[in-house]
């Protein structure tokens, strides 16, 4: 079935252990069959002259050894088929979380995160339950249903007969139940989606919240969200209330018909006392596989359905390839070239770029200028494959993008954005993310690079202080400072600065700028920036304007154009000196 496409190869690399578990089961639920058998010689042998109490002690004795080897067998069976659920779920898991990484930021920004965590909790446990829990049931409603019906017509073949006229009404009920129970689930695991998601949204957005006062209504749209989720999961419980009793009504009926014409047998003498107690036990042995089924029919639909949700995220393709890469490119030096490039995110998108050509040779520093809109932060996207640019139209070293492979490619290529993500770890490990092994010594001398090491000192711990998620406890300059250390610490053969100095001040970001063009004096430096005054060092300056590049230049000759660049360079100045 294609649900289960992928979870069936896990399931055969760990066939060994599943079929181990699943004979172990085998064997524990004959040791049950033979426990009434006993009972029944042991019953019918009350009668017999000389039986005594040491023989009913050695029949208690012989059940009670079972019962000690039927302990140690379900924990064994328990070890292998429930472990090979965790192995299921952690496989599944994994392949679930490599495959995320493989998809396009497009993805991301549609997707809910609250949704991608629901399927990696709630709907990965219902699998596990699946894989553990159902393979139990099948083996119990195969064996328990033909050995104890054997036993049963072995006893009085007529009894058997009316003891399951009741059971085809099982199936009904199973059959409309089932249905229904899938649809609900399907239903109370997106409701948990949506509170998911509306949870972690609330929390990530709580300064937010706080600064514009606005607890009451958020906190009223939990409580819908909640609600909602509760009302589903009550539906759900609703059908169960039902379905249930109605198996339970079944059975009842089945142990009542059993009870009045098979102690009229034993009146008549048809069968013995035993053999009637012992009827009555694998009825209750026949009547579980019957319940059992109920159980894997839930266990089943929530499965399947969790199955499907998870497989709705595996079918999203990547959208990157590297099927045309040469793998035997690792190594790039900087030489970036970009041909006729025309691009739009897709056909009903304005065109970004229109026609651009740019040729960047290793070891240059180059400042892009333009416009906010203009495409600056897009051409980074596709020179790093965010985005897939047409074909022949971005060369690196020569090599047109898609023979680069893309971990090849990412690893040389350092972006920093505007958007500082830091984790919530110490100061020290955020900036030796890239290289974790690296020498204090050095981490504390890269930050006085990025001029971060003065406020990182006043901090309490220092380098060693736990900043809060995403950063919080810094300001935005210093996670954007902090972010550029991390950077300068792998020494990347190509270097983007996307506005990551968008909040630091001029001066700082002339110091920054500074030891960066020294530091990397024979490296690929692209640095996009709106402060024009900041750039005035950089080997090459290209201008953005509607989609294309309309000055190119060093920051002398761009000024005495009198184009596009000097208007921004002067419409800057005269925004300094008002703040002035």
């Amino acid at each position: 079935m294609k649900a289960f496409s992928k979870v069936t190869p896990i399931l055969k690399k760990n066939w060994l252990r599943i079929v181990v578990g699943l004979f172990l089961i085998i064997i524990v639920d004959i040791l049950q069959l033979i426990v009434p058998k006993i009972m029944q010689t042991a019953v019918d042998s009350l009668d017999i002259p000389g039986f005594t109490q040491s023989h009913l002690l050695k029949y208690s004795l012989l059940i009670f050894l079972i019962a000690i080897g039927i302990a140690l067998i379900r924990f064994l069976w328990r070890l292998l088929l429930m472990g090979n659920a965790w192995i299921v779920d952690r496989d599944l898991r994994q392949l679930y979380y490599d495959h995320l990484l493989s998809l396009p930021r497009d993805f991301f920004n549609r997707a809910k995160t609250g949704d991608l965590m629901a399927y990696a909790t709630n709907d990965l446990n219902a699998v596990r339950m699946l894989m553990g829990f159902g393979f139990v049931i099948i083996v119990d409603i195969v064996v328990f249903s033909i050995a104890s019906m054997f036993f049963m017509i072995n006893i009085s073949s007529r009894l058997t007969l009316l003891a399951i006229i009741p059971m085809p009404l099982l199936t009904v009920i199973i059959i409309i139940f089932g249905r229904r129970i899938h649809q609900l689930f399907k239903k109370v695991q997106k409701s948990f989606a949506n509170l998911t998601g509306m949870v972690q949204e609330s929390i990530s957005g709580i300064r937010v919240v706080k600064a514009f006062g606005q607890e009451k209504p958020e906190l009223e749209k939990m409580s819908r969200s909640a609600y909602n989720y509760v009302k589903d999961n009550i539906s759900l419980v609703r059908i169960f209330g039902v379905f249930h009793p109605a198996m339970f009504l079944i059975i009842s009926i089945s142990m009542g018909i059993v009870l009045v014409f098979g102690g009229e047998f034993v009146i008549l003498g048809k069968i013995s006392m035993g053999e009637f107690i012992a009827f009555f036990s694998y009825l209750g042995m026949f009547v579980w596989p019957m319940i059992a089924i109920g159980w894997f029919v839930n266990l089943y639909q929530r499965g399947k359905a969790s199955l499907v949700r998870l497989n709705s995220i595996f079918e999203v393709q990547p959208e990157l390839e590297d099927a045309a890469a040469n793998n035997s490119i690792y190594h790039l030096i900087g030489n970036i070239e970009i041909r006729n490039l025309k691009f739009s995110y897709n056909e009903e998108s304005p065109v970004i770029f229109d026609n651009i050509s740019l040729q960047l040779d290793s070891g240059t520093t180059l400042a892009v200028v333009g416009r906010t809109g203009c495409g600056k932060t897009t051409l980074i996207d596709l020179l790093t494959r965010v985005y897939n640019p047409p074909r022949d139209t971005i060369f690196i070293d020569g090599h047109e993008i898609y023979k680069i492979p893309l971990h090849s490619l990412r690893s040389n290529i350092i972006t920093v954005p505007q958007d500082i993500f830091l984790f919530s770890d110490t100061i020290a490990n955020n900036i030796s993310l890239g290289k974790p092994d690296t020498e204090r010594v050095i981490v504390e001398e890269i930050a006085g690079y990025a001029q971060v090491y003065k406020d990182i000192i006043e901090f309490k711990g220092g380098f060693d202080t736990v900043i809060g998620e995403r950063g919080v406890t810094l300001s935005g300059g210093q996670k954007q400072r902090l972010a550029i250390a991390r950077a300068l610490l792998m020494d990347p053969n190509i270097l983007i600065l996307d506005d990551s100095l968008s909040a630091v001040d001029t001066k700082t970001e002339k110091q920054i700028l500074e030891h960066l063009i020294n530091l990397r004096s024979n490296k690929t430096t692209i640095i996009i920036a709106h402060r024009i005054s900041s750039l005035q060092h950089a080997d090459k300056i290209v201008v953005f304007d509607k989609g294309r590049i309309v000055e190119t230049g060093t920051h002398e000759k761009l000024l005495s154009s009198k184009g596009v660049y000097h208007d921004l360079y002067e419409k800057q100045k005269i925004e300094e000196k008002l703040k002035d």
